[in-house]
């Protein structure tokens, strides 16, 4: 699967880095499907004195009207320019994660052969709704970034999905215009403590917080595709290998309810906001569809075509 088109001049992504000193974190400006050059230093190396792009990526989604032009208008420059651009040494190997979003709403079962490898018997999409939950922001790393198995569970497992980011919040918003709603997609990597799901102590089945929440459980990047330089988002291709094995290999297009469909359910219940994130679910081919679960030392690759990599050790 191809993540990236040497002609597709247009692309371009938001990222955050690690500059080495003492931990700090800043913006990003991502051309060429990879090439990471440094936001604030790209704007003043072009002469680009842009108020719209100050702060950090979640400040920059705060106010996504203005940023989408100055970046559009900045990554054409840089384009035009790349002479006067010095990248940042190193740069895919120093990511973290895009932004740390404040609700990450995730979507389970959304795939037909995911639900029946997991043995859930689905209703009829006419008389269903999606069923959703929430993961905590706390949960969120980076590329590169190890995801680390709790002591309590023996069948953690990788999922996947294709994440769509709020930029212009809101409620009650239709189908029609939902997509209008999304600023970016990304990548993210539901990680999740198959035999924590589920429990008997209580009259409830599921525990998705004690499945899904834990720390490192929710891998996130590499960076942030402005959604006016991806295709359809329900054309694209999914895939997730680990140790070189390729486990996970399907089109969003398979997804019960779209992601429009999604947004348009959850603006229902609560006003949804800039920075939100709707992790859309995972196709099939989960380690408990297998009987095989992630071990320290393995390696998670997660792909999505027209966004990029994004890679995660275990341990």
């Amino acid at each position: 699967m191809s993540t990236q088109n040497e002609a597709d001049v247009d692309w371009f992504a938001l990222a955050s880095y690690r500059t080495g000193n003492a931990g700090e974190v800043r913006p990003a400006l991502v051309l060429d499907h990879g090439r990471v050059y440094d936001l604030a230093g790209t704007r003043d190396a072009l002469g680009h004195a842009d108020a719209a792009l100050t702060g950090s990526v979640a400040d920059l989604l705060d106010d996504w009207p203005r940023t989408l032009g100055a970046l559009r208008s900045l990554a054409a420059a840089a384009h035009a320019r790349p002479e006067a651009l010095t990248e940042i040494p190193e740069g895919a190997d120093r990511l973290a994660a895009p932004y740390r979003p404040a609700r990450i709403f995730a979507a389970t079962s959304n795939y037909v052969d995911h639900a029946d490898e997991m043995g859930t018997v689905l209703a009829a999409k006419a008389d269903s709704r999606p069923y959703v939950f929430m993961k905590a922001d706390s949960s969120v790393i980076g590329p590169g970034e190890a995801v680390e198995l709790p002591d309590s569970s023996e069948q953690v497992d990788w999922e996947v999905e294709l994440a769509a980011v709020i930029g212009t919040g809101g409620r009650h918003i239709t189908v029609d215009d939902a997509l209008d709603h999304v600023v970016a997609y990304t990548i993210i990597n539901d990680v999740s403590a198959r035999d924590l799901n589920l429990r008997d102590d209580f009259p409830f089945k599921f525990d998705w917080f004690r499945g899904k929440c834990f720390d490192t459980f929710a891998p996130l990047g590499p960076w942030l595709v402005p959604a006016g330089c991806m295709p359809d988002p329900q054309s694209l291709g999914l895939r997730l290998a680990v140790n070189g094995e390729v486990m996970q290999d399907a089109k969003a297009s398979e997804m019960i309810f779209t992601i429009a469909e999604q947004i348009a359910y959850l603006s229902g219940i609560l006003t949804l906001r800039p920075g939100d994130l709707i992790a859309t679910g995972t196709p099939d081919g989960v380690g408990m569809g297998r009987g095989v679960y992630l071990r320290s030392g393995d390696v998670m690759r997660a792909e999505i075509e027209s966004i990029g990599v994004l890679e995660n050790p275990v341990r």
